[in-house]
């Protein structure tokens, strides 16, 4: 047993290999230091910070008090499809490890803790560095590099505790009897994802009876906030690489200003500030059903709602993606097609 152990890495994204490699460790050492660092070519399509990462981890390991998480952006760590053709600076690698045990105030006896294929496990290499070398096993069903280079197609490998900032939200938006509801939870289920409910409805039946007469412009602010929560919700436990929103801030923004003539500034906070990955606005030219909630059912305040939704997407520069089929089957299977191309990733099958 070592008294003070370190491992350094990207850990973007966190997956189940490295927290085996972390666990194994933890066995060997009586205090373990993680230090994470910057990625050196993060993914384009996910904005990761030192910050998440350091999250990910401090929850993963909170109730392993013996392991320690830190960041740096001071020490640049190269990205190796595999170790095969590394050669390793002796010097530099020496300099930045003076320089992170310094840092932390890390005892001389510390250990660098490595995959035992790691180029730094060379019998040969060991010898020339500051600190003494301890391996930790394979984790040969894990690859750092296909993981970072594609989580979506490696969902399952992604620890848990980062799976909120690499699943992308799609909002269902519409007006009134336009077949939202039944379209996320066909998405849901098709695609094994988590999901939010229409705050606005929820929230007509917790606080206002089931009836929407006692609905006013202050109720606007807490519906905006509700949905936010079970946004937050929904994503800390995502499913899959997306997650279905029943509606969006926007549309709660559009009833206020339908409902009570003017804007929620709360509410256009909350669409500026919780901003949703993608948007689909089904365009409202299905037959409305009256459900005992629905207000808005003539052609003329169909057309007059459906417009006010456009009006406030341009007002927050967001360009939702317009499902126009009447026809419910192939409003779904457009959705699939957005989805798959948009977050999963797949081409459209040409004729």
């Amino acid at each position: 047993m070592y008294d003070t152990g370190m491992m350094i890495g990207h850990f973007e994204p966190l997956h189940l290999g490295q927290m085996r490699s972390i666990l194994a460790a933890a066995g060997q050492a009586k205090s373990l230091h993680i230090v994470i660092t910057t990625h050196p070519s993060p993914h384009p399509d996910f904005d990761i910070t030192l910050q998440d990462k350091a999250r990910w981890l401090q929850m993963a390991c909170a109730e392993l008090p013996f392991i320690h998480i830190h960041t740096t952006d001071e020490i640049a760590l190269p990205l190796h499809e595999d170790f095969s053709d590394i050669t390793i600076d002796i010097a530099a690698t020496n300099a930045k490890l003076q320089r992170l045990t310094e840092a932390l105030s890390l005892s001389k006896d510390t250990v660098l803790f490595i995959a035992d294929n790691h180029p730094l496990a060379q019998s040969n290499t060991q010898a020339l560095l500051l600190m003494p070398i301890v391996t930790t096993p394979l984790q040969p069903d894990f690859n750092s590099y296909a993981i970072a280079l594609d989580p979506v197609a490696h969902w399952s490998a992604i620890h848990p505790q980062a799976r909120r900032d690499y699943t992308k939200t799609v909002a269902i938006v519409g007006g009134e009897s336009s077949g939202k509801t039944t379209l996320v939870h066909k998405l849901a289920n098709y695609y094994g994802a988590s999901f939010v409910l229409e705050m606005g409805r929820l929230y007509v039946g917790t606080d206002l009876g089931g009836k929407e007469i006692g609905l006013q412009y202050s109720d606007y602010a807490p519906i905006a906030l509700n949905h936010a929560q079970a946004i937050r919700e929904a994503t800390a436990v995502a499913t899959a690489p997306v997650t279905i929103i029943d509606t969006d801030f926007v549309t709660t923004q559009a009833f206020c200003e339908e409902y009570e003539g003017r804007t929620s500034p709360f509410v256009s906070s909350c669409i500026d500030e919780f901003r949703l990955d993608h948007t689909i606005m089904l365009d409202n030219n299905t037959p409305w059903v009256a459900d005992g909630m629905r207000s808005l059912g003539n052609p003329e305040a169909r057309g007059r709602f459906e417009q006010r939704l456009l009006d406030i997407f341009f007002r927050h520069d967001i360009q939702p993606h317009v499902i126009d089929k009447p026809d419910y089957d192939a409003r779904y299977q457009q959705a699939l097609t957005f989805i798959d191309q948009h977050i999963y990733g797949k081409k459209l099958k040409t004729q």
